[in-house]
C-alpha cells in the first residue's frame, strides 16, 4: 500500500548534508502513513553509496542528470504516487511532531493545495529564517515579504505566528503539496532553474482558486544558503530574473506592464546601490537579469496566456499587499509584518 505522504528530499552532491540532517528527518518523521524519499539529481559524490549503506529504509529516486530544483522535483513527482508530497531541502531539520499538523491542515479543506511549517534559522534557532519564515506575501510591485521577515529585518519567534494563516506563497525549503494539484498546474517552472519557483507555483495555484496555508503548529530549522550562498551574484541574477517572470505570468490585472516599468526603475536603483557599495558584480547581475527577462519575454507571455485560463479572481488576490514594500520599509521605516497594513 502506498503511504499517503512522501517526504521528498532533493539532493545534489550533498553527502555531508545528508549525513548530518537525514538522521534528524528520520527520527522526527516517524509516521505510519509516510515514507522518506531522496531524489538524487545525478550526484557525483558518494551520496548514493551513503544512502544504500547507512539509510536502507530511505527510498532512492535516481535521476539521469542534474535538472535543478524545479526540474528535479518535477521528474520526481511524476514518479511518486503519494497523495501528499513534502518538498524538503537537504539542509532542513524538522522538529519532533512536525508532520501531523501539516496532514491535519490538508485534510481540513480539499481546496488547500499547499501548507508549510514555520521556517526557523538553524544557525540561530530563536529567529525565523529569511526565505519563508511563517508564510509569504508580495506587495503590488511583486516584492516578497513574510510573516516574520520584512526585507532584511528578521523577527524572533515568540509564538506570534503560531496560528494557521492563508498566504500567497511558502518557502521551498519545506512545504507539503497535494500531488494532483502540483501536477495539474504544471509543477515548478523549470525555466527558473532555482529561486522564486515556489512563489510562482503557489501564485499559480492561488489564481486557480486553491489555498496556500502557513501552519503555525509545525516548525523546522533551515540552514539556508547550502546551494547558493546569499552573497552570490548568480543568486542575485536568478532572483531578479525569476521575480520579473513570475509577475508577467501571474499578475491578474492588466496593469502588469506598468508594474514591470516601475520595477525597471527600482531595480536600477538597487543596482546603483551595489555600485556605491563597490559590489559591481551584483549590479551586473541585475543588468543581466533584466536582459535575460526581456530576451525571454515571448515565452513568458505564452505562459501567461496559459495561466490566465485558470485565473478566477477579478481583483488582486487578498494576499497581495496594496502598498509599496520599498516605501513602507525605507521611507516609513516599518520593519515588522504587523506594521505593514
Amino acid at each position: 500500500m502506498i503511504p499517503r505522504v512522501a517526504i521528498a528530499i532533493l539532493n545534489w552532491n550533498g553527502e555531508q548534508l545528508l549525513r548530518h540532517y537525514l538522521p534528524i528527518v528520520i527520527a522526527n518523521s516517524q509516521h505510519p502513513d509516510a515514507e522518506i524519499v531522496v531524489v538524487d539529481n545525478h550526484s557525483t559524490d558518494a551520496s548514493i553509496a551513503l544512502l544504500k549503506d547507512e539509510f536502507p529504509s530511505v527510498r532512492i529516486v535516481a535521476l539521469d542528470e542534474n535538472y535543478g530544483f524545479a526540474g528535479g522535483y518535477n521528474k520526481a513527482l511524476f514518479q511518486l504516487e503519494n497523495e501528499f508530497v513534502v518538498l524538503l531541502n537537504s539542509d532542513v531539520a524538522p522538529r519532533e511532531g512536525w508532520l501531523q499538523p501539516l496532514i491535519d491542515v490538508m485534510d481540513s479543506d480539499s481546496s488547500i493545495a499547499v501548507c508549510a511549517p514555520k521556517i526557523l534559522d538553524d544557525k540561530n534557532r530563536t529567529l525565523f529564517e529569511y526565505a519563508g519564515a511563517a508564510g509569504g506575501y508580495i506587495d503590488y510591485l511583486g516584492y516578497p515579504y513574510c510573516r516574520g521577515r520584512v526585507m532584511d529585518t528578521i523577527e524572533a519567534d515568540n509564538g506570534q505566528y503560531d496560528d494557521d494563516a492563508d498566504a500567497l506563497w511558502v518557502s521551498g525549503a519545506a512545504f507539503m503539496v497535494r500531488r494532483n494539484d502540483y501536477l495539474g498546474c504544471g509543477g515548478l517552472d523549470e525555466d527558473f532553474f532555482a529561486h522564486m519557483e515556489e512563489i510562482d507555483l503557489c501564485w499559480r495555484l492561488r489564481n486557480a482558486g486553491k489555498r496556500i496555508v502557513a501552519c503555525g503548529q509545525s516548525s523546522v530549522y533551515h540552514l539556508g544558503g547550502a546551494t547558493l550562498n546569499t552573497m552570490n551574484p548568480h543568486k542575485t541574477f536568478l532572483n531578479f530574473r525569476n521575480n520579473l517572470a513570475m509577475i508577467v505570468k501571474n499578475y491578474n490585472l492588466k496593469i502588469w506592464p506598468l508594474v514591470i516599468l516601475f520595477r525597471l526603475i527600482l531595480d536600477g536603483v538597487a543596482g546603483m546601490r551595489y555600485v556605491f557599495m563597490g559590489q559591481f558584480s551584483f549590479c551586473w547581475a541585475i543588468v543581466r537579469a533584466h536582459f535575460a527577462f526581456y530576451a525571454n519575454m515571448n515565452a513568458t507571455l505564452k505562459k501567461r496566456k496559459a495561466c490566465r485560463q485558470r485565473i478566477v479572481e477579478k481583483d488582486l488576490l487578498p494576499e497581495i499587499g496594496r502598498f509599496s514594500l520599498i516605501f513602507r520599509y525605507y521611507i516609513q521605516r516599518k520593519r515588522l509584518f504587523s506594521e505593514l497594513d
